[in-house]
């Protein structure tokens, strides 16, 4: 995962419109989204938490995702990485994040809580046409129950919200 700027590098007004995003989230956060506060005080790290949609094969977990700050943001995009495994088309073993948002659609409006509300929104509808994970992407397209009983296992092995498995899970790589 790529570093994030330290806070000498961001300006003064990027330290002050991470600040207010990161009061609005903590104020009115998109749909099953929840803001965390990140205990290094870096402005260049932003952590949620995100449920499961329900109907989906990810209901009832939770998942931890990270949004690192690029060095000239807001005039280029942030990365986005799951910290909890997930099975999933647009998301690497790894944990990146694949969305057109921080991608081509991007521009230096759209904010923390858009990001955060698109990503959990690709829960929801994946784009297998542009798979990060090219298993995930195929059993998608190929087999849907067979993804979707895949996905439900990733989810109820690293993400439970009952039963003290996962919990949104910080860190691990793969899982597979």
């Amino acid at each position: 995962m790529m570093s994030s700027p330290s806070l000498e590098n961001i300006s003064p007004q990027v330290i002050s419109r991470v600040s207010r995003e990161i009061r609005e989230l903590v104020r009115s956060p998109p749909e099953g989204v929840q803001y965390v506060e990140n205990e290094d005080d870096n402005l260049g790290e932003i952590f949620a938490n995100m449920s499961g949609p329900e109907g989906t094969p990810y209901e009832g977990g939770m998942f931890r995702v990270k949004i690192v700050l690029s060095e000239d943001y807001p005039a280029s995009p942030p990365k986005g990485y799951f910290l909890t495994p997930i099975f999933h088309p647009n998301v690497a073993e790894a944990g990146d994040i694949c969305v057109n948002t921080l991608k081509r659609d991007w521009g230096p409006k759209v904010t923390m809580s858009k990001i955060l509300q698109v990503v959990r929104c690709l829960l929801i509808v994946p784009f297998p046409e542009s798979a990060l994970n090219d298993e995930a992407g195929r059993m998608f397209m190929d087999s849907y129950e067979e993804y979707a009983a895949r996905a439900r296992l990733m989810t109820s092995v690293h993400a439970a919200t009952t039963g003290g498995a996962g919990g949104g899970g910080g860190g691990e790589e793969g899982g597979g």
